[in-house]
Order: structure tokens, then sequence, then C-alpha cells
């Protein structure tokens, strides 16, 4: 669905079953368990057929695009131009019966078809065998909800990502619009002989594709600076503006209409100055079970080398579907206020994936709003890619990431840089140095210290198991090995869990407070950590409710006295809340 907010989607987002339920059902056939797993009950009831209208418009918009990008994303897949009709061919059924997103739409993309590209040889069969053990992966998923799985992909990996296949994509088209053929896919490789074999630049693919770039260029302006329709205005300009917006719409189509008209032209002549795609096969899709074996020349493949030819393009290929199809449809859920259910986008997509496979589709996705397009040859489709995927290549988020935590701009280097080396590397080091930062930050918490009479130290986060040495350290640097030695409040109140070790090292702290001679006390411990450090049976522990008690106690202010670790000797309240 386009990004605008139709009648379907308001239908659809009105439905219960387009938020995730908040108590477990007893029973998986309740009514409400049936909804949450086919959507299309919750909406369906309340569609109106006054909202038909714009509805078939919407179709009519998107199917007019889709057709010249399924075309377009097969070369970037690396195979026949038919295999990208095949891919667009299911996603539609399965998402309208499944899928918690008004304005997602499922089908091949370019950074799907890139990546499909890298693991699949140019081989249909693999592909269209990727595509089946994707969906069982993403379906397993879905069914296990493991969908918080993906919320350990940042954004700047995922940023870093898809920036580098925008120049990976784009850069790729650059051999189509001059004209160029048998240029490698690596993509040091593509850059140096583009670069070299500048000199055979074909004129008439370069000029027609400088037109259609014009052109995308020029129809896009229009659409974006269209002003709206209102219904005060003459029927003659409300249908005047609505012919140019079904037409800058549709302008991918509208293009590659335009350059397919000029090539016939020359066709006719004679002449014929353009490199064109050829012939595409014709008619359905053929159903069939995926290809678990292929034979070649050489012998028969089995399906076990098939699997470890792919090698990790089974991780990477359902793990980026994933991450992409769930990234756009939070992103338009957001922006039209309804929610979606991430658990269900994974049975959706992953029932996709295996259905499809039936139709000889490669892997799919949910678009980011028709991300690029491509082509199997040809300068009018290599323009439409150019000028759509640069979108895709965010410079805004290396300002914002400089402004709000430099240090994130790290993975999404990482990510950048290495994918163009291999794409799986660059997705795989840069969540590995997303983790290693979060796990730096809860080794290494930040505490903020007050000095005064009695030192205040207080950490800024949860305090884990891999932050006690890092804590330890500081705490007995500013107060026991200085001279004399001072006692220390420990302000736990953004504390809220603690394990066994942090126990442990909270008991050698209160030892070697006691040898030294000064006190250690907790202010701000949130019921279940006192729970825990009761239950541990501390020596020494002592417990205030507030600083200022903890302070006097300290300084030996007469009239204040801590919480004792015997239960009887804990404020009424708080031995009701421990043995809650």
């Amino acid at each position: 669905m386009p990004s605008s907010v139709t009648a379907l989607g308001q239908a659809r987002s009105s439905g219960p079953g387009m938020a995730p339920s908040t108590c477990c059902c007893s029973c998986c056939c309740s009514p409400a368990a049936v909804q949450r797993r086919l959507p299309i009950l919750a909406w369906l009831p309340s569609y109106s057929l006054q909202w038909l209208k714009m509805d078939f418009v919407a179709g009519l918009s998107v199917g007019l695009t889709a057709i010249p990008q399924s075309l377009a994303y097969a070369e970037v897949a690396g195979l026949p131009p038919q295999y990208g009709l095949y891919t667009a061919f299911m996603g539609c059924f399965v998402y309208f019966f499944l899928g918690t997103s008004r304005d997602v739409t499922l089908g091949p993309t370019a950074i799907m078809s890139l990546l499909v590209s890298f693991y699949t040889f140019h081989e249909p069969a693999y592909a269209v065998l990727l595509a089946f053990l994707s969906g069982c992966i993403q379906l397993a998923m879905g069914v296990l909800r493991l969908g918080f799985l993906l919320d350990f992909i940042s954004c700047p990996v995922i940023k870093g990502f898809t920036s580098a296949a925008a120049v990976t994509i784009g850069f790729g088209q650059i051999k189509n619009l001059l004209g160029l053929q048998n240029i490698p896919r690596q993509f040091f490789l593509q850059v140096y002989h583009t670069f070299l074999r500048i000199a055979e630049t074909r004129v008439g693919d370069a000029v027609l594709g400088l037109v259609c770039m014009l052109l995308l260029l020029v129809l896009k302006l229009m659409r974006d600076h269209m002003p709206p329709v209102h219904p005060e205005m003459p029927p003659g300009v409300r249908l005047s503006r609505g012919l140019v917006w079904a037409a800058t719409t549709a302008r991918n189509a509208l293009v590659v209409s335009f350059a397919a008209l000029v090539a016939y032209s020359f066709e006719v002549t004679g002449y014929q100055p353009f490199i064109l795609t050829g012939e595409t096969a014709e008619g359905l899709p053929p159903v069939r079970i995926p290809p678990f074996s292929v034979t070649t020349a050489n012998g028969t493949i089995s399906f076990t080398e098939m699997v470890q030819d792919m090698g990790a393009g089974l991780a990477v290929v359902p793990l980026m579907g994933l991450l992409e199809s769930i990234a756009v449809a939070k992103a338009f859920a957001s922006q039209n206020n309804y929610r979606i259910d991430a658990n269900q986008e994974l049975l959706a997509i992953g029932l996709t994936n295996i259905l499809g496979s039936l139709v000889s589709s490669y892997p799919v996705t949910g678009s980011f709003g028709r991300t690029a397009v491509n082509a199997q040859s040809g300068a009018a489709l290599a323009a439409v890619i150019i000028m759509a995927v640069a979108p895709l290549f965010d410079t805004k988020i290396f300002r914002t990431l400089w402004r709000v935590k430099r240090l994130d701009l790290l993975p999404l280097c990482v990510t950048f840089l290495l994918c163009f080396w291999e794409m799986q590397y660059g997705i795989l080091a840069g969540a590995l140095v997303s983790l290693l930062i979060l796990l730096h930050s809860a080794a290494r918490p930040e505490t903020k210290v007050s000095e005064g009479p009695v030192l205040v130290l207080q950490p800024a986060s949860g305090l884990s198991f891999p932050a006690v040495e890092a804590l330890r350290e500081e705490i007995l640097s500013r107060a026991l090995e200085v001279s004399p030695p001072r006692c220390l409040v420990l302000e736990c109140t953004h504390v809220c869990s603690i394990d066994y070790t942090v126990v442990l090292g909270l008991g050698e702290l209160l030892q070697d407070f006691q040898k030294q001679g000064v006190a250690l006390a907790f202010v701000g411990l949130q019921v279940p950590v006192l729970r825990v450090l009761l239950s541990a049976d501390l020596k020494g522990f002592q417990y205030f409710s507030t600083l200022e008690e903890a302070e006097k106690h300290l300084r030996q202010e007469p009239g204040t006295q801590p919480y004792n670790i015997r239960e009887d000797s804990v404020p009424d309240h708080k031995v009701a809340l421990l043995k809650a």
C-alpha cells in the first residue's frame, strides 16, 4: 500500500487484531486467538464499500509500480526477468489474510535481491530453495514468538547496511546506463572495470538513461510539491490534479513504457542503438515443489550440497528479510497511529516465502517505500534504479549520531565498509560491535559521585555481575585507599535487580569497610533487591530509607538507626512488601 492512509487501512487498523494481546488466552481456538492469527477477521466485518474506490486506486498504483520493479529486481538477484514477476505473485494473497500492517507490500526488493545474488550463484533452483528454507526459519521464529531477537540488531547496523546496499546497487547500474557488458559483479572489481572501459560507452544507452533519469526527477518533484485536492475545487481542476497524481505515482511504469516505445520505434526502422532486456517468459508460474537437488552437466547436486553452498545465506537472508519488513511496518505504523504484531509478521512473511517457493519465487520481504528498482540490462531501467536508490543512502544519520552519541558511528561505519567486501561480514561485524558496546556499558556503568562529609556514590544504571569489579575498584579508590578512609553511602535507586555475583561482591565490600573501621550503608533499595540482600544475611549490612538518615547515622548523629538484617527490625510496610 502507499504511505497515504487508505480506506482499507482505516478498517484494518481499527480491529483488535492490529496490536499484540496483553494477556494469554487459555485456549488457542478462542475468538481472540483466532483473530490474532487471522487479522482479516478483525477488520473485514467493519469494512465499508465506500472505501473500495480508494483501495482500487491504491492497488492500481502499486501494481503499475510493481511490474517494472519486479522485472528489474530479477537482474539484481542475477536471475531471468520472469523470476521477478514470480516473486511478486504470492505476497499479496498471503499478507491480505495474515498481515497486521495496512501499508506493507511483500515482494521482491532491491536489498533482498542483492543478498540473493550473493548466495544463489545466479541459479534459479538455488534461489527458489532459499525462499523455501528462509520461509521455514521465519515461520518457526513466529511460532516460537522469537520476534524480540530482532531488537538486538541496532539501528546504526541497519543504516550502515542499507547505505552500503544503496551504493552497491546504484553503482552496479552505471554499466547498464553506459551500455557496458561483461562487468564483474564484485563491487571493487566492478568499480575498476567500469572506469577502465569507460571509453566503450554506448552513446544511445547513455542518452536514453539520462533522459529517463531527468523524467523521473521531474515527475518526483511534481508528486512531492503537488497541492492537495479539496472538495470545494471545480470538478475539472480535481480531475486534472487526479490525473497528475496518477501519472506521478506510476512514474516508474510510465518511464519504462516510454523507453520501450522509443526502443520499438528504432527496432521498426532496423536500427537499434540500445541494449535490450530481450524476451521474457510468458504465462503464470508453474506450481511445483522447490528443487531439492539440481542436475548439471557435471552430475547431480544433492540437497545437502546445495545447503552447504548457500552457507551463511541461510541465516543472513531470513534475518535481513525480517528486519527490512518489520522495520518498514513499524515506521508506517508509527506514522499512521496503529500497531503491528512482530510475531504475526514473522508468520506472514514466513508463509509467503514457503508458498512462494511453490511458484518459483525467491525470498521476499516488505519494501522500504518500494526502495530501488533495477533492470536485467538496458539504460531505461538503470535510470530508474539510480534515481530511486538515492533515498536509501541516509546522509543525515551521520550528523545525527555525531550530535546524539558518537560511539554509535562505530557499528554504522564498520557495517558500511565491510558490506562492500561481503554483506554477511558487514552485518555480522556491525552486530558484534553493537553487542560489545552494549556489554561495555553493562560492565562499566557510569556512576555519580557526590563529595561531602559522607561520600555518596550512585550507579547511573542497573548493577549486573560484569559491573561488580569495576564498582568495587571505584569504591576502594575513593573511600578506602585514601587517608583517612571515608564512610560511603551506596545510593541504589536505579538498581532494580541483582544476582549472586553482585551479592558476593557487596559482601566483600562490607568486609573491607569493617576492616578499615568505616561504614558502608545502602539507600534507595527497591523491594526485589532488598529481599535478595536480606536473604543473603550479609554481615554489617545497613539500609536506610533516605539519604539524609544515612548521612546522619554515618556522621554519628543521634536519633538515626539503620534497619538491621533481622526481619522484625524492618518497617512494617517493608515487611509486607518483602512477604508479598
